[in-house]
């Protein structure tokens, strides 16, 4: 998508904040925001490492038979990788067993490691910055189990993330699309919907958050069209991080002052 249509989408998106908001109060019966934390995806939220990981997919999978091409791989985003697996090679009337997924996971995070170095996505930086002055605390939901990033986290964005307060794929059975990711989240940070919201950039995840009952944030730093990750059911969306991170402060205001009441919407 042009990166016009993606701005005329933008501003029509940030007219609308304190309807977004408190549509969500009024579809879930809660009258105000309590908010006490941001949940974060990682891959393609807070580092630029989808078109790595989308290679790598198509490369392992295609050496081992499989029809994949680094496109879909934006559509699998978030899920585990036993469960992309299982998804490629069922849909090919292939049978893959928990030998051959350990080898092909494996493969593919060797692959995964020997491309380039990944940056943190533009923006993130300061946006969890801003995220920690509002005196929120963040949390990281992700369906990846890639050291190599994991490991980098507390490198590259200090005093920001706990072991407690982090679900990764060795941290659930089931992963997105499944809520099961952000309600191990809320239950690990002692948090109820009302007290949180995601930050998501894939349709997978953002369809996890919302069944998880949670206010999504879509930042579209991919591909694939808005639609897709609108249908999804992202509540808000924005084109970038960065974007997202210069609109915090008005999103934020939106957040602590809109109620669940038609009158609150000219706050």
């Amino acid at each position: 998508m042009a990166f016009s249509e993606n701005l005329i989408i933008y501003y029509r998106q940030m007219s609308t904040i304190k309807q977004a908001v408190q549509k969500y109060l009024i579809e879930k019966g809660y009258e105000k925001f309590s908010l006490k934390a941001v949940l974060f995806d990682m891959d393609g939220v807070l580092y630029d490492s989808m078109p790595n990981h989308a290679r790598s997919w198509a490369k392992v999978m295609q050496s081992h038979g499989f029809d994949m091409t680094w496109e879909e791989a934006y559509m699998h985003e978030g899920r585990t990788g036993d469960d992309t697996i299982n998804i490629i090679s069922g849909r090919e009337g292939k049978e893959v067993g928990p030998e051959e997924r350990k080898k092909i996971y494996r493969e593919k995070t060797e692959a995964f490691s020997s491309c380039p170095t990944v940056l943190p996505m533009d923006g993130s930086t300061e946006l969890l910055r801003k995220v920690k002055e509002s005196g929120l605390f963040a949390m990281l939901v992700t369906g990846s189990g890639q050291p190599s990033l994991l490991d980098r986290l507390n490198n590259d964005f200090p005093d920001t993330f706990i072991r407690k307060r982090m679900i990764t794929s060795f941290d659930v059975k089931k992963g997105k699309p499944n809520p099961e990711p952000y309600l191990t989240a809320l239950e690990k940070g002692g948090l109820k919907p009302f007290e949180a919201i995601v930050i998501e950039n894939a349709p997978l995840g953002v369809e996890a958050a919302h069944t998880a009952g949670l206010f999504t944030i879509a930042a579209n730093t991919g591909p694939l069209p808005d639609s897709v990750l609108l249908n999804a059911g992202a509540d808000f969306l924005l084109p970038s991080i960065t974007v997202l991170c210069n609109e915090w402060e008005n999103i934020y205001k939106s957040l602590q002052t809109i109620t669940g009441s038609v009158s609150s919407t000219s706050a």
